[in-house]
């Protein structure tokens, strides 16, 4: 009881000294028992790679150069539908949002074409752009587009009319109630868009290289299973999972709470 009071005790101030073992302590069971099941070998090593299988991968692909030049030909590309996406949804969510003739010309449309899956696109995009980054940036801007309107919207709806009111009794003019009560006030919204639709987008453009793409971690997984290699598959979902935790935990969600803060969203 002693040694694990003292365990906890050691677990709490190093934990709090170095937050990131935090983050690796929940997966720690899970490597153990993909470990152990690995080792105990009910299946095939070519079937069922253990984790140093994997890192024997990751260090190959790394030395060859693959590994980083497919990881940054990904990001580039989602980069640009995701610049794309942005600069597309956040006026249109702004105009539907203060615009009632917007809201009732646009809103039909926009859940219509919210219910048709962005992979259901692929096959009229290869026919219309062939196999390559036109067809892709369409596919992540699609998937993108449509959580940043929408919760642009939302923020735009959710604005107090007294603050309209107020705005306009001190003498404030359309363009300044844009930008210092429309604007601040839907930011939190807008902020949780980008982030459901950045990791939307991440999704859409693996599955797009999987299909269209001759390079990117997406197309290294696809070939990967041309050639047998199941190794390099788990490695591709282990950089993809670990990749998107670090873009979300440390930029996202940060940003987000303290768009809410700054807002008087959360308190103290």
């Amino acid at each position: 009881m002693n040694a694990a009071l003292v365990l906890w005790s050691w677990w709490v101030r190093t934990s709090a000294k170095w937050p990131v073992l935090q983050t690796l302590a929940p997966f720690v069971p899970v490597v153990a028992l993909w470990w152990g099941v690995a080792a105990w070998g009910p299946f095939p090593p070519a079937f069922f790679p253990s984790p140093m299988d994997v890192m024997r991968a990751f260090g190959a692909l790394v030395y060859k150069g693959i590994l980083p030049e497919y990881l940054g030909d990904s990001v580039a590309r989602l980069a640009a539908g995701v610049a794309v996406g942005i600069a597309l949804g956040i006026p249109l969510g702004l105009l539907i949002g203060l615009s009632k003739r917007a809201y009732t010309a646009l809103w039909p449309i926009l859940l219509f074409f919210q219910a048709i899956g962005d992979i259901a696109w692929l096959p009229i995009l290869i026919i219309w752009f062939g196999f390559g980054m036109t067809t892709m940036t369409i596919i992540i801007v699609y998937t993108v587009l449509f959580p940043v309107v929408l919760n642009t919207v939302l923020g735009v709806r959710s604005v107090r009319v007294e603050l309209y009111r107020a705005a306009q009794s001190l003498g404030a003019t359309p363009a300044r109630v844009l930008t210092e009560v429309v604007i601040p006030g839907a930011l939190p919204n807008i902020i949780t868009g980008l982030r459901n639709g950045l990791g939307y987008g991440w999704r859409a453009l693996i599955a797009a290289e999987m299909i269209v793409g001759t390079s990117g971690i997406g197309f290294m997984m696809f070939d990967a299973r041309r050639a047998g290699s199941v190794v390099e598959i788990v490695l591709g979902m282990i950089v993809l999972g670990i990749l998107w935790y670090i873009v979300d935990a440390w930029v996202l969600a940060p940003i987000e709470r303290a768009t809410g803060r700054r807002w008087g969203l959360v308190t103290q």
